[in-house]
């Protein structure tokens, strides 16, 4: 089966997309640089032109241009996508983000389950990987729910839903009303980060302050952060029809596929369930 190469495969270019943007940035001259937290700048024909740009929905990031990429070549982007949130390509073709509420709540929706769906590929790849090493024994994340730990499932059951109940009412009462919830230390000689829900920033989730300065290398890193969890959210998906099909991880149907990739691939997977 293949759909972990073609993940693996994908995630090789994720990094690639919008480094031309920071590029460009770091190539402007300072007296122009310096407008980029306010204006976006663009190459054109007759040079570089100044183009203001309105309010977002990010209170980092900017809205692009309407001639940026899009999902669809020519297709114009709808009015609420203004390219001011990462990832942001155009597509809405059912029209769900029109209300800019539901908007920013599909935007925090969508960043959380990437985040969730990176940790999860790698709590998945990560050990396959060290059994295959001799490191652990007996490793299938598929059953791992059945497995005995160092506590019954009844106690990490509420151990978890306390700490994630608490972590999520916080970031609740931030969406609600961003900022509430700070607690980011008074430090001599230190800028508070801005508030940008999703994005805390500060001491101590951007300790090399890499989320801060103009908005375009601010976009770099989101729009590959988002890039990656979307990629993970399928890679996961196809771990699942994996183990349910083959009974397998993704390493080792991995394996499998490229030492005979003509024969063991997901027509091959399918087909052994028909017969």
């Amino acid at each position: 089966m293949n759909t972990s190469s073609m993940a693996f495969t994908i995630a090789s270019t994720s990094h690639s997309s919008l480094s031309t943007r920071g590029e460009f940035a770091t190539k402007v001259p300072n007296a122009e640089r310096s407008l980029t937290s306010r204006y976006l700048l663009r190459s054109s024909s007759n040079g570089l032109k100044v183009r203001a740009a309105k309010k977002g929905v990010s209170s980092a990031c900017e809205p692009l241009p309407a001639d940026r990429p899009v999902w669809f070549p020519g297709k114009s982007p709808p009015e609420w996508l203004d390219g001011s949130l990462p990832g942001d390509f155009g597509f809405d073709p059912l029209g769900l983000g029109s209300d800019p509420e539901t908007l920013k709540w599909f935007a925090q929706a969508e960043l959380m389950h990437s985040r969730w769906a990176m940790l999860a590929v790698a709590g998945i790849v990560i050990p396959e990987w060290l059994e295959g090493l001799g490191f652990i024994e007996n490793y299938s994340w598929f059953d791992a729910g059945s497995r005995e730990y160092f506590a019954d499932s009844t106690t990490l059951f509420v151990v978890q839903l306390a700490l994630m109940g608490w972590v999520e009412g916080r970031r609740w009462a931030d969406i609600i009303n961003p900022g509430s919830v700070d607690i980011e230390p008074n430090l001599p000689n230190r800028k508070r980060p801005k508030p940008d829900v999703g994005y805390p920033g500060g001491l101590w989730f951007d300790p090399f302050m890499w989320g801060r300065g103009s908005p375009e290398p601010v976009m770099v890193l989101r729009t590959k952060e988002i890039k990656n969890g979307r990629l993970a959210m399928l890679a996961f998906t196809g771990f699942v029809f994996q183990a349910i099909y083959t009974g397998q991880g993704p390493l080792e149907n991995l394996s499998a596929h490229l030492a005979d990739p003509g024969h063991v691939n997901i027509f091959s997977a399918f087909s052994s369930q028909i017969q």
